[in-house]
């Protein structure tokens, strides 16, 4: 499934928490370079992604509810107990990134920007010395911190962002957009400090099942928007596309739910069972031509879950 959705330009990638995430994305055209070592990835002038799948690896397929219709994705977790990253709470500089997925930047000098996830190390890494001499000078102090220099300057800087995971990594080049600004087409990345103060791995509309951790996910092509969102005609073969891959890695008790049956066990949520079913009736809806408009708070939602 990574091989075969690698080769796929109209599969999204992102690797993160809720509140700090990195994206991965490529146009059909553009031009990829394959990695230099026995990873599964690729790397473009804008971003590249590396894996390393681990035997503990687990894909879960789901589909989320939002006010224009659904979400859907698959999250490749790890069990809680073997995801667990780093967890430094101050800026720290980590060395050259001999990990880098271009040899050209294996001389950079990573930095943990010290957010204290989980299962991820949100990193930067830089080979400017004047950007390098910056991060050093704010090492050892939240990213956050009153005085620390990093953060008025990070925009200006744009140092790489490499978010790394148990299995792997997402690099960013692009330059980070201005405070308003909107985030460019292809790879970017997301650090909302007020989502990072829920402590959460991930959205509560996201189904992961107990004991599991949601570190990347890959995010086939949607039957109705684009890569940035935007609306699109409706496309039912990414709807049965999308369909297989949730019976073979969904939450079998959700996917029962999802077409009509009972959980009178209590094997899902009750939110989560909801959830399922107002899916189902908007693919139907959709299926049938009947497209539904977005409604107020309906990028909040979705914003909500694509940070899962």
């Amino acid at each position: 499934m990574l091989r075969d959705s690698l080769r796929d330009p109209g599969t999204a990638w992102s690797l993160g928490s809720f509140g700090a995430i990195a994206e991965f994305m490529r146009d059909p055209n553009e031009p990829v370079s394959a990695l230099p070592d026995d990873r599964l990835g690729m790397a473009t002038a804008r971003g590249a992604i590396a894996l390393r799948p681990d035997p503990d690896l687990r894909p879960v397929a789901y589909e989320t509810a939002v006010a224009s219709g659904w979400n859907h994705a698959v999250a490749l977790c790890l069990p809680e107990g073997a995801c667990a990253m780093n967890r430094r709470g101050v800026v720290t500089e980590l060395g050259p990134d001999h990990e880098a997925a271009r040899p050209e930047d294996r001389d950079g000098v990573l930095f943990d920007l010290g957010l204290d996830l989980f299962a991820i190390d949100a990193c930067v890494r830089s080979c400017d010395p004047e950007v390098v001499a910056c991060l050093r000078a704010g090492a050892g102090r939240p990213l956050f911190a009153p005085g620390n220099p990093i953060g008025p300057r990070l925009v200006a800087m744009s140092p790489h962002r490499v978010f790394l995971a148990r299995f792997g990594r997402i690099e960013v080049y692009a330059p980070i957009p201005p405070s308003g600004g909107t985030s460019p087409e292809g790879p970017h990345t997301h650090v909302l400090p007020k989502l990072l103060r829920s402590g959460r791995t991930h959205a509560a509309t996201t189904p992961i099942p107990a004991g599991l951790v949601p570190c990347a996910a890959l995010h086939p092509a949607h039957p109705y928007k684009d890569m940035q969102g935007q609306r699109i005609a409706f496309d039912p073969e990414r709807l049965a596309a999308f369909q297989v891959l949730l019976q073979l890695w969904g939450d079998p008790a959700l996917v029962a739910v999802k077409h009509g049956a009972e959980d009178h066990g209590g094997a899902v949520s009750s939110r989560h069972a909801q959830g399922a079913r107002r899916v189902a009736e908007a693919q139907s809806r959709y299926l049938r031509g009947e497209t539904v408009e977005a409604g107020p708070g309906d990028d909040e939602d979705e914003a909500a879950d694509i940070h899962a």
